[in-house]
């Protein structure tokens, strides 16, 4: 179309991918400065990577909360409702000092394409966090987006599509070990989640709140996973088990084509 604004950045070690649909041009670019400008302070103000960053300085005693930038206790009190909706699952500390990198790239996505949805004129958004998508709007009237989950036991091949046809906003988040391995923690252990699933795809409107799901769903593994997440409102999700199984949520056939 020749209306979309697109840009690829490398910030918080992915890529962060924008698709912005109507809008003037000028605006549009301005807008997509202050989202770009807004991940790479979120990295700088979270990082655990950076001795310097607020996080690192609040784990080490050097600030308190209220010392640190706003955005430290807004993502601190989002973390903590992730932990209690997952019944613990979520983990916010590591090492006994508070920690909550696993929910600020969501966060951070969600908030740069609300960002840029307000734009005048603007009809559609879609921010791609290093594989974490937040919808919003549609790319052309009549149209939805459509999402591709990968399927991580077929090099290549897609799980499913997800649509986001009805729907003003939506999200799409998977956590799993195809791309980093066995990276997600059992936060009762502090050791690798002892798991039978591949993958976790939640879909949900807020991508903050889907990458925390995914996260969570997949420590549990599929069948505690899978009953967690069917109690969790506008939650739908679909789980891919080492043994090929495929499980999916009773209302995940709306997001489906």
């Amino acid at each position: 179309m020749g209306d979309a604004v697109r840009h690829a950045e490398e910030v918080m070690g992915t890529v962060f991918s924008f698709d912005v649909r109507g809008g003037e041009p000028g605006a549009v670019r301005a807008a997509l400065g202050a989202a770009v400008d807004g991940l790479h302070r979120a990295d700088a103000v979270f990082s655990t990577y950076r001795a310097d960053s607020e996080v690192s300085r609040l784990a080490r005693g050097e600030l308190t909360v209220a010392e640190c930038a706003p955005e430290v206790a807004e993502v601190l009190e989002l973390a903590a409702e992730a932990e209690r909706v997952s019944e613990g699952w979520f983990g916010t500390r590591h090492r006994g000092v508070p920690d909550p990198t696993g929910i600020v790239k969501g966060w951070a996505a969600e908030r740069a394409a609300r960002l840029l949805a307000r734009v005048p004129g603007v009809r559609g958004v879609g921010v791609n966090g290093g594989g974490d998508v937040q919808l919003l709007g549609e790319p052309e009237a009549g149209r939805p987006w459509r999402v591709g989950v990968a399927d991580p036991l077929r090099a290549g091949g897609l799980a499913a599509v997800v649509s986001s046809a009805g729907v003003a906003e939506l999200s799409v988040a998977t956590s799993g070990t195809a791309e980093r391995g066995a990276h997600i923690v059992d936060p009762r252990t502090g050791l690798p989640a002892d798991t039978d699933l591949v993958s976790a795809t939640v879909v949900a409107p807020r991508l903050t709140w889907a990458d925390c799901w995914a996260t969570a769903a997949f420590a549990r593994g599929s069948r505690a996973g899978l009953a967690w997440l069917e109690s969790l409102p506008g939650v739908e999700a679909l789980l891919l088990t080492a043994q090929d199984e495929v499980l999916r949520t009773g209302g995940l056939h709306r997001y489906l084509g």
